[in-house]
């Protein structure tokens, strides 16, 4: 059996709050891997607004690489066309057949949103939702779902608040002002390379693709280590308590 958590976002730039959020959510859950996916184009977002995915997935990487229970997959910057939340579940679905439980990850201040995506009613029956809440949070709209399959599906989870957003990091940097510890050294070290959001996004096409790190990818599709999100059949498994790397 096999328990896997799903975190999806634009990740641009990827920082300490999505961190928290998947390790909150492994332990509370017992998730075994937490599998962290780059939006390529986002379906609810303009494209010349958002940063080059391979840059995206290139400090995905770089945040993720340390912990041994997160992992990365290209599937959606990979896929053309606009990302569905639908579409990449499957992909897990058919790609780990052994799977226990499929949790997404997602705010709980966007946990309406979901009744707005592409294919919902199949999207909640393919897997349940983890709703990350931080102290104060009172989601307002709950009555609209109240007594529905969708509410029955969604588990919030209460984490300690980190008042960071990928929104406040970019104005940050095109400001010139500093963004430690607000995101992983190797991430602010990559922005810094790159010259990542030092203007206002353009009115136009993204950037060209960077090249993956170093650091980061590894042959075809292996994370940082050569890890794999989780193995797949025939690949052997994920180690439990006691077994070595998975503590």
């Amino acid at each position: 059996m096999q328990r896997l958590g799903i975190m999806g976002g634009t990740f641009d730039p990827i920082h300490y709050g999505h961190l928290l959020m998947a390790e909150e959510a492994r332990q509370a859950f017992a998730l075994e891997q937490v599998v962290f996916v780059p939006n390529g184009q986002p379906a609810h977002k303009k494209a010349y607004l958002v940063s080059a995915p391979e840059d995206r997935y290139a400090m995905t990487l770089l945040a993720t690489g340390s912990n041994p229970h997160f992992g990365c997959d290209r599937v959606e910057i990979e896929r053309p066309g606009p990302s569905y939340a639908i579409d990449t579940i499957r992909h897990f679905r058919r790609s780990y057949p052994e799977l226990d439980a499929l949790y997404f990850i997602t705010g709980a201040d966007a946990i309406l949103e979901i009744l707005t995506w592409h294919e919902y009613e199949r999207l909640i029956e393919e897997c349940r939702f983890i709703a990350v809440t931080r102290p104060g949070f009172v989601l307002d709209r709950l009555s609209e779902i109240a007594g529905t399959r969708f509410l029955e599906r969604v588990s919030f989870l209460p984490i300690p608040g980190l008042d960071i957003s990928s929104t406040d990091l970019r104005r940050r940097v095109a400001e010139g002002r500093g963004i430690k510890y607000m995101t992983p050294d190797a991430v602010q070290t990559y922005i810094a390379r790159r010259g990542l959001y030092r203007h206002p996004a353009p009115a136009g096409p993204p950037h060209p693709p960077a090249p993956s790190p170093s650091e980061g990818r590894r042959g075809d599709g292996e994370a940082i280590g050569g890890r794999n999100p989780l193995p797949r059949e025939g690949e052997g498994r994920v180690r439990g308590p006691g077994e070595g790397e998975m503590p």
